[in-house]
């Protein structure tokens, strides 16, 4: 991934505060890159890492997930970590399916949990 390329970062409800501590723990190697973020998961990322640059799109549901989607397909993302709940229905469930196409078929790093967003960071710091 070039320098150049955002980091995007999206969690469902249930794992916001997870994701807002997950980037806090990788705010050295987080900083390096711009970020994008939808809506709501900007907000709580950027109060747990008041430092961080965030640009905030908007709420998944309302087309945030499509935003990033296009970020995708215009080469301007290279990076996609998206904690996904998959115990809990999600109403919107079809644009979070057309994110995940875009990710593969751009051939972008996508990390749905913890672990392999850890590793995939762990690899670029």
């Amino acid at each position: 991934m070039s320098v150049h390329k955002a980091v995007a970062l999206i969690a469902h409800d249930q794992k916001k505060d997870d994701l807002a501590d997950f980037a806090r723990s990788h705010q050295n190697v987080l900083s390096r890159f711009p970020i994008v973020a939808t809506g709501t998961t900007g907000s709580r990322i950027a109060e747990a890492c008041p430092d961080l640059e965030i640009k905030r799109l908007k709420s998944g549901p309302l087309g945030g997930d499509q935003q990033i989607g296009a970020l995708i397909a215009t080469g301007d993302v290279g990076l996609v970590i998206f904690f996904v709940d998959p115990l809990t229905a999600m109403p919107h469930d079809v644009d979070v399916k057309a994110l995940m196409r875009l990710a593969i078929v751009y051939d972008i790093p996508m990390a749905l949990n913890r672990a392999t967003a850890d590793t995939l960071l762990k690899a670029l710091g």
